[in-house]
C-alpha cells in the first residue's frame, strides 16, 4: 500500500464568531488525557461551537450524541470569555501533523490569536512524585504565563507530531505557544493526568473550575474513550510518533 504524503491531506478551518486572543487545544493522543480536560473544560465553562475543522483525504470519524452528530474538531468559545477551546477527537497521524498545524497556525494569524496553550499526557515512566505537570513553551509564552507560575519546566526530551509543530512555528513567529505535559498510563481517559493538567491550566489562566466532578464526568464518558482509545492501537505504528523520553 502507497504510504500517503502531507500533499495528499488538507485542512480547512470554519469559524463564525470573533475569536479570542487565547487558544486552548487538547488532541486525541496517547491516555487521553489533554482531550479529557479540554472537554471538561468546555462542559465547565459552558462553552459552545463555533468552529470547526474538517480535513480533506484523511481518515475521518464522525462522533455523535443520542443521535445528533458533530465535527470530530471543534472550536468552542463564549462571549464573556477571552478563551477559545481547540477540541480534536480526531487521530492526526504523524505524517499529517505539519499540515493540520499549519491549518490552525494560518488561521490563528489570520485572527490576530495572540497564545496557544496545549494539554498533553506523554507516557513516560514515572513515579508519584511525578504525577505533576511541566512546560516546553516559547520564550514569549514563558515571560508571559510563566515568571510567576509554579509550573516546572520540562527538564529535556522531545516532542514530536503536532505538538512539535505548533512549538517549531511559535519559534519562528509572535505567536506564544505554550505545551502543558504530564506522565500518562495506558488506561483511557487518565483522570489523574487531566487533573493535572486542568489544575495547572486553571492556576495560569485564572479559571473558576470545580474539578470535584471530573471522576463522574470520566466515568460517564468513559466507554467513548475506551472505544476511542482502541481506534489509536489500532493506528499503523508508521503513523504514531516516536517513543520519546522526557526527564
Amino acid at each position: 500500500m502507497a504510504t500517503q504524503s502531507t500533499e495528499d491531506v488538507r485542512f480547512d478551518v470554519t469559524h463564525d464568531e470573533a475569536v479570542s486572543d487565547v487558544v486552548v487545544a487538547g488532541f486525541s493522543q496517547f491516555g487521553l488525557a489533554g482531550l479529557t480536560a479540554v472537554d471538561y473544560l468546555v462542559e465547565q465553562l459552558d462553552l459552545e461551537q463555533t468552529g470547526h475543522i474538517v480535513a480533506q483525504d484523511l481518515p475521518s470519524i464522525t462522533p455523535f450524541s443520542d443521535g445528533a452528530p458533530r465535527y470530530s474538531t471543534r472550536l468552542l468559545s463564549r462571549d464573556d470569555l477571552n478563551l477559545t477551546v481547540l477540541m480534536s477527537e480526531l487521530f492526526v497521524p504523524t505524517w499529517a501533523a505539519k499540515p493540520f498545524a499549519r491549518a490552525v497556525l494560518d488561521w490563528t494569524e489570520t485572527n490576530a490569536v495572540e497564545e496557544v496553550a496545549v494539554l498533553s499526557g506523554v507516557p513516560v515512566p514515572h513515579g508519584p512524585e511525578d504525577h505533576r505537570t511541566f512546560y516546553v513553551a516559547t520564550e514569549d509564552y514563558r515571560r508571559e504565563r510563566f515568571d510567576e507560575s509554579e509550573v516546572p519546566p520540562m527538564a529535556n526530551g522531545f516532542l514530536d507530531g503536532v505538538n512539535a509543530a505548533l512549538v517549531e512555528r511559535g519559534m519562528d513567529s509572535s505567536l506564544a505557544v505554550g505545551v502543558y505535559v504530564t506522565p500518562v498510563h495506558a488506561q483511557a481517559p487518565d483522570v489523574e493526568a487531566a487533573l493535572n493538567l486542568l489544575d495547572a491550566v486553571s492556576t495560569v489562566y485564572d479559571l473558576d473550575l470545580d474539578t470535584a466532578p471530573l471522576e463522574e464526568f470520566a466515568e460517564r464518558v468513559g466507554r467513548y474513550y475506551t472505544e476511542l482509545a482502541e481506534r489509536l492501537d489500532s493506528v499503523p505504528e508508521r503513523d504514531t510518533p516516536d517513543d520519546r523520553m522526557y526527564m
